[in-house]
């Protein structure tokens, strides 16, 4: 079986087992597949408004999947992207409300304060990892408590607002757009989908069009034949988890400048760092992939919420859903067994 095509069909395959399951369950819990999945998909295609939440909900989707799949490309495993994500949320919000700036300065400013905000997050466990060898999944994880705790502490102390959050942010540091949100029946789409097809553009700009994206692939592939070859393996890991830790604070600013236009204090995580594995790893790691997957699990988001009003469908069926999904997508092995046993000879 040709290895491209395999890698088209284990998500394909994925989806279609984790939707069979899930119909499955639903009928075992005394619901109505059939029913549940129409109001699903016209939960997500049923009109402007909800195809531009979909859109929406998939802009932070796709920069979290890309932090993840940057760093597994380069032989990391960043679990940090939620904690990355909250300090570049915070850093894009603290811009837009305290700087005072022509819009054409102010958003691009407003963005790039959030990336670096993640990028330095990102920095510090890759140091760690350079240095002192230190696994970059235990530091990450650890990384993103102190995240959660040290922006709502921020938050209290210097940019407290009435209801527990922050002042708006100005005019000119916002993402919303009213010609798309009319566009969209009024929903909350902003241009923060075009940020995030530029990351996704530049994600593979720099991994394979450029000799620094050669440098960090071949570090990922193998450090030791790198740093025979003269590859500073220890620069090439801090770069990757600031690349990393750049694309999750984006993906905080699609919160903080577009979706909500402030930050609120968080009693717990987002999800959305969380949800850039699932992302990266449907996606299989590629830029089209990552956009493809990211559409997919926005359209699940918001298609549930109109699942569960019209067939009475709990959303938490979808959260299986996607899990069962991402089980599938993690055997691949067994889907690579399926298909061969039904193709001839094991050849596609």
């Amino acid at each position: 079986m040709k290895g491209r095509l395999f890698h088209i069909l284990v998500p394909v395959i994925s989806v279609l087992l984790g939707l069979l399951i899930g119909g499955i369950i639903m009928l075992v819990s005394n619901y109505d597949p059939i029913q549940a999945y129409s109001a699903l998909i016209e939960g997500i295609f049923g009109n402007g408004y909800n195809i531009g939440e979909t859109i929406r909900a998939a802009s932070p989707l796709i920069l979290s999947g890309l932090a993840v799949a940057f760093a597994f490309r380069t032989g990391l495993f960043n679990i940090g992207v939620e904690g990355q994500l909250l300090v570049g949320w915070l850093a894009s919000v603290y811009v837009g409300i305290h700087f005072d700036l022509p819009k054409i300065i102010h958003l691009p400013l407003a963005v790039i304060a959030g990336a670096l905000a993640g990028a330095l997050w990102g920095v510090l466990p890759g140091i760690l990892k350079a240095r002192f060898k230190v696994h970059e999944v235990i530091t990450t994880i650890m990384m993103n408590y102190i995240a959660l705790y040290v922006t709502n502490a921020i938050i209290r102390a210097y940019m407290l607002a009435p209801g527990e959050r922050t002042k708006d942010i100005k005019e000119s540091a916002s993402l919303a757009s009213p010609w798309l949100q009319q566009m969209t029946d009024f929903s909350r789409l902003h241009y923060g989908i075009l940020v995030a097809l530029i990351g996704a553009l530049f994600m593979w700009f720099v991994l394979w069009k450029t000799t620094t994206g050669y440098e960090l692939r071949a570090v990922g592939f193998n450090q030791h034949a790198s740093q025979y070859a003269g590859i500073s393996v220890s620069k090439n890991i801090i770069l990757a988890m600031a690349i990393s830790g750049a694309f999750a604070g984006a993906a905080g600013t699609m919160e903080g400048l577009g979706t909500y236009q402030y930050m609120t204090i968080n009693n717990a995580f987002t999800g959305v760092g969380f949800d850039g594995i699932a992302v990266s790893l449907l996606g299989a790691n590629g830029s089209i992939g990552i956009i493809v997957a990211a559409l997919l699990f926005g359209g699940l988001k918001i298609g549930a919420l109109t699942m569960q009003s019209t067939a009475g469908v709990p959303t938490e069926l979808i959260g299986i859903v996607i899990a069962l999904i991402i089980f599938f997508v993690a055997s691949s092995y067994l889907i690579r067994w399926l298909t061969n046993r039904f193709t001839k000879g094991g050849k596609i």
